[in-house]
């Protein structure tokens, strides 16, 4: 026989040990580290997690071989498919080097009904052990298992074309995988709809800070006559300019994505996705047109959308951050319910460009957010004209008046007390929350789990859902960051791990606070604090700030954060001159 050297396929955290005589694996007698840290089967939840896992092995390497390494059967399944003619990959997993070894060989045996080593999987197929797996090679059927075409249609299908599923679509695609990538907008209860490219692009953060750029150039104009600026008109702003000019940059955005898409060799289908079965999918486009196509694995990356009241009148008369960015008409007098921070950006811009706007709001403003800084931020919008009726919800929308735009009336009635009110505004804004789109794509079909409550989906440290070839990135996750670049690399790394030799995880470590909407021109309007472990050199392991270019700011210290950044790092450090750096409060917690 004729001994060559086996790639091991297995990422670090993932070995059960390594094929003995091979590079990289791990002497005999040396205890490898766990493989499932943490993990025994003291109880069902354990237990489950621990077959997803093994599940996920099988589904994810070309060879698996469950062995110990003293088991001279093992060694010589090993050296089968280290001959010259059959020389593959193989992930060897020895389960003696586990801490617990013996769970793992337990629920092994339940899904293969074989109690012994080695245990041997090619391409998914369980071959049995050391005789069964010399038969299968001398009688042709190894071989031909080891060259069959995979029996689906794609190697990987995602679901939603967002941040994350592009990310992780196009990764797929350099590592040479056969991906597409469906996407579809369901149009909101006011009509509107958008192209590829997901919530940031279409109706978030791009077209968000354009418009608040808008209301900047504004302000700008306004303070340039104190600069000895000297024009005669009045300063007016036009709405259907402004959006007319957006969305067509972000038309070239949704262009620019396919074509990165095509160049990839990405399929794209611009219809909706359903799971019929297991590894099988519905796709359905605006036409009704149902087509179905299969896949090794998937990702689950279909964002979340508004959130409605559900009462009278919502869905019939309200918007939604979904139809603003390109409402056709100037929405006038303005009312934005809620208090997140969708909702107070947005009636920051709407304020900067001349409109009047008030802002309902149900208990506190940024809700999860340092509330000493969203007390500041709500001051700070008070001072510069928005109105704000706390501890009030809606409980009625009715029509007075049809119109681009027409005439609403709004009852409300307080939080604490048997209070209504009543006012009369042109556009009614909801930014009242977010629902992840998972409830209506045929999880359950393929018992997926999903939270109950909230729609999120529990996944693994490595995006992994309860059903080993289903994974998930982005906003639909329980439990982590709702934010684009987390969603983007989440995506890249989710495609190298499956795909590529790569082993790196999202670490959901950082957020960065909201970036005030209208920029300050008072003294002292700039505020900012850190937040120190003083049991740890008082090492900084928070970042507030209100003020321009906020984001901009966070960033630069986010590296600082990483690499150890301290007060007394902070106190040393000489501000630049003249710049709002120069002014510093500084308060250990």
């Amino acid at each position: 026989l004729q001994r060559r050297p086996v790639k091991v396929g297995a990422v670090p955290n993932r070995r059960l040990g390594s094929v003995r005589g091979v590079p990289g694996s791990s002497p005999p007698g040396r205890r490898a580290r766990p493989w499932f840290p943490g993990i025994s089967c003291t109880s069902a939840e354990a237990r489950e997690e621990l077959r997803r896992r093994l599940l996920g092995l099988i589904e994810d390497n070309r060879v698996m071989i469950f062995s110990k390494s003293y088991c001279p059967h093992s060694t010589r399944v090993v050296q089968i498919f280290t001959f010259k003619t059959i020389i593959v990959g193989i992930n060897s997993f020895y389960l003696y080097s586990l801490d617990d070894g013996a769970s793992v060989q337990e629920v092994l045996s339940e899904i293969t009904n074989q109690i012994t080593v080695p245990n041997v999987f090619v391409n998914k197929v369980h071959m049995g052990g050391c005789d069964r797996t010399f038969q299968a090679h001398q009688s042709g059927l190894l071989q031909k298992l080891l060259q069959k075409e995979s029996a689906y249609d794609y190697d990987l299908i995602v679901i939603g074309g967002g941040s994350g599923g592009l990310a992780c679509a196009q990764e797929a695609a350099i590592l040479g995988k056969k991906v597409m990538v469906l996407d579809f907008v369901v149009p909101s209860p006011q009509g509107t709809s958008w192209g590829l490219g997901g919530t940031c692009v279409n109706v978030g953060c791009v077209p968000k800070k354009l418009m608040h750029q808008a209301a900047l150039l504004g302000q700008a104009l306004s303070d340039s006559r104190k600069f000895g600026w000297e024009y005669n008109q009045q300063a007016k702003h036009n709405w259907e300019t402004m959006t007319e000019a957006i969305q067509n940059h972000i038309g070239s955005l949704n262009w620019s994505y396919r074509v990165s898409l095509r160049e990839k060799a990405v399929a794209y289908v611009n219809s909706y996705g359903e799971f019929v079965e297991h590894h099988k999918i519905k796709a359905t486009n605006r036409k009704g047109q149902e087509t179905c196509y299969t896949a090794a694995k998937f990702v689950i990356a279909t964002g979340e959308r508004p959130r409605y009241l559900g009462i009278q009148g919502d869905k019939e008369y309200c918007i939604t951050s979904d139809d603003l960015f390109s409402l056709p008409y100037c929405p006038g007098k303005t009312l934005v319910v809620g208090a997140s921070y969708v909702a107070l950006e947005c009636a920051g811009f709407l304020a900067g460009i001349g409109l009047d706007v008030t802002v309902m709001v149900r208990s506190v403003l940024l809700r999860g957010f340092d509330q000493e800084m969203a007390e500041k931020v709500g001051s700070y919008m008070e001072q510069h004209g928005i109105k704000f009726l706390r501890k009030f919800i809606p409980v009625m929308v009715q029509q007075l008046e049809k119109g681009l735009p027409g005439k609403l009336k709004v009852v409300a009635k307080s939080t604490e007390g048997p209070e209504t009110m009543e006012g009369v505004y042109n556009t009614v804004l909801l930014a009242i929350g977010r629902d992840s789109c998972t409830r209506k794509i045929g999880l359950e079909k393929i018992g997926v789990k999903i939270n109950e409550k909230t729609g999120k989906i529990p996944v693994n440290d490595v995006e992994q859902t309860n059903v080993p070839y289903v994974y998930a990135v982005g906003d639909v996750l329980e439990g982590k960051l709702e934010l684009t670049p987390v969603a983007i690399q989440a995506g890249k790394l989710l495609a190298r791990r499956l795909f590529g030799d790569h082993l790196e995880k999202v670490y959901h470590t950082f957020f960065w606070p909201l970036e005030w909407t209208v920029a300050g021109r008072d003294n002292n309007t700039c505020y900012a604090k850190i937040i120190c472990n003083k049991f740890n050199n008082n090492r900084v392991i928070g970042f507030h700030i209100l003020g321009p270019n906020a984001g901009e700011v966070t960033q630069g210290f986010a590296v600082a954060m990483k690499c150890g950044l301290t007060k007394q790092l902070l106190d040393d450090t000489i501000g630049i001159h003249p710049t709002c750096g120069e002014v510093q409060k500084r308060e250990v917690f």
